[in-house]
């Protein structure tokens, strides 16, 4: 859902289901070449094109073609640089110093310098704009430009995460500067200095980019992106059956038993790996019925994990425990994992004083029933099909559920940046550092801020501030190992899943090299053979 789409990818842990031969000079007729137009789905619009102010998946997918940051991560997720061309990190880890790119032009023309990232670094510490993400640059005790392609920053303490921090959208300091952020017109005409540029935005049905020929790391070879806002997946598919898309991440279902036909292998490529992110059910711990962690526990006792694996997911996915998927480094696998036990949920739903005292099925405490509303959004079928089940399964322990499925734009405005939920089916997308303060800090549960279910452990809070502190990765494991541990014991989500990414490429798109990140992270380098291309704009 959030923004930690904007600086990490998915994990490749599995096979791809079609692999490309390796090692073979392509035929003259498969040699790279310019042009053709990629079709990708979404199902919901995008909320704003400035990254400091995107807090959803959509914004962030069409921003990570348009801006570049300082560095990125490559296929086997080490850190690179983009916008940087070299860097040093000081021996004590307190400053880091970026050589910054010659050359690079913003996709107005004007030229790109250190004053641009010093600019950017300046919105997000600045108390007025209204970003989720400022806490990593609030860790900077001096930063400075001392000339135009050189960028310093300070620490009064090691930051852990500190270098990729600067993988941020760099923004222009000339289209902003003196501008109120929230009422910049870039907000719905983007400048940036990546690989895309902005073309249009119909919103409701499509965002274009075009290919910047003038892109620092040379021009992609895909001439157009078309970003589809089809906001039904069953509707995205039949789309992706008859040309109109060229990329779905597919369901269970559909890559299980709807594609595997001859017709839709000669036309597409499909590719299978565990993502590197979960789906949950959030509790608003503001709301008094879910204060007691005993309630919490019991409502995860009484969701039997693998039957949504096995009966969603068609078993493309593992039981998930806490925020790290079970192949990371960080994982700890000696957490309670709350194993299916609807006699278990009752009695500790018993010691926390709910009884069915009327004899109507539905338990109650002090006059009020055991009941309240699931929201999650339109479009994803796993969370509604999940849904449906946990519905199920709390109203064979006595508890009411109702499930509303809400349209994306109005789920985000409406129910969770307001806190306006009880409970919540939705997903987190990570990535290979394993801070969490932002999610999970006491200090981040403001308005627009990501821990929206207001959760607060003082131990958690210490913990966190601690872990980003320590270099050696070792001790951190430690830290988060206690970490994974208190949230196990006070279930402020019900960890649901870590599901498979499924998604399915047009055949007629080459150089996609699934590694360690995926397929998404050399984009830039796809390309349609000239005797292939079914665009010519």
């Amino acid at each position: 859902m959030m923004r930690y789409l904007l600086l990490f990818l998915l994990l490749l842990t599995g096979c791809p289901a079609n692999e490309p031969l390796t090692g073979l000079e392509p035929p003259a007729d498969k040699e790279p070449a310019f042009g053709d137009t990629f079709l990708q789905g979404s199902i919901g619009d995008a909320s704003t094109l400035l990254p400091i102010l995107a807090s959803d998946s959509s914004s962030s997918e069409i921003n990570g073609l348009v801006y570049s940051g300082l560095v990125r991560y490559d296929g086997e997720l080490k850190v690179v640089g983009e916008l940087a061309e070299s860097w040093e990190i000081s021996a004590d880890n307190l400053s880091i110093t970026f050589h910054l790119r010659r050359g690079v032009k913003w996709h107005d023309g004007a030229p790109f310098t250190s004053a641009d990232v010093l600019f950017t670094y300046q919105l997000y510490i600045d108390p007025d704009t209204p970003t989720a993400y400022a806490e990593s640059y609030l860790q900077v005790e001096n930063a400075e430009a001392p000339d135009a392609y050189t960028f310093r920053v300070s620490y009064a303490e090691p930051y852990a995460p500190a270098l990729m921090s600067w993988g941020f959208s760099v923004l222009p300091k000339h289209l902003l500067d003196g501008k109120k952020i929230t009422e910049s017109e870039l907000a719905r005409h983007p400048v940036g200095t990546g690989p895309y540029r902005f073309v249009e935005w119909q919103g409701g049905e499509k965002i274009v980019l075009e290919a910047n020929r003038d892109y620092f790391d040379g021009s992609p070879f895909i001439r157009r992106f078309v970003f589809r806002i089809i906001p039904d997946t069953s509707t995205q598919f039949l789309e992706l059956q008859t040309g109109g898309l060229d990329f779905m991440s597919l369901s269970p279902l559909q890559y299980d038993r709807q594609t595997d036909t001859l017709a839709f292998k000669r036309l597409f490529n499909k590719y299978r790996y565990l993502a590197f992110g979960y789906t949950y059910l959030g509790y608003n711990l503001n709301r008094p019925m879910f204060q007691d962690r005993r309630v919490r526990q019991a409502l995860t006792y009484a969701i039997d994990k693998q039957e949504i694996i096995d009966g969603v997911l068609l078993g493309y996915g593992q039981a998930a425990t806490g925020p790290y998927k079970p192949d990371a480094w960080v994982y700890n696998p000696a957490v309670p994992d709350y194993a299916y036990n609807p006699q278990k949920a009752r009695e500790l739903l018993a010691e926390a004083g709910w009884a069915d005292s009327d004899g109507d099925g539905i338990l109650d405490k002090q006059g009020a029933d055991f009941s309240f509303t699931i929201v999650t959004n339109q479009g994803n079928d796993l969370r509604s099909k999940a849904g449906e089940i946990i519905q199920r399964r709390f109203r064979e322990i006595g508890i009411d559920v109702q499930l509303r499925i809400i349209e994306w734009a109005t789920f985000l405005k409406e129910f969770i940046n307001p806190g306006n939920f009880d409970a919540t089916i939705l997903g987190w997308t990570g990535g290979p550092e394993p801070d969490q303060f932002e999610i999970w800090h006491s200090s981040k549960t403001g308005p627009r801020q990501l821990n929206f279910i207001g959760y607060k452990n003082p131990e958690v809070d210490m913990l966190l501030e601690k872990g980003r502190r320590i270099f050696d990765q070792q001790e951190r494991k430690k830290i988060y190992d206690r970490f994974q541990q208190i949230l196990a014991e006070d279930q402020p989500y019900t960890f649901l899943f870590v599901g498979e990414a499924l998604p399915a490429v047009a055949s007629r798109f080459h150089g996609i090299e699934p590694t360690a990140a995926g397929i998404r992270y050399n984009f830039n380098e796809w390309y349609v053979p000239a005797g292939q291309q079914k665009f010519s704009r």
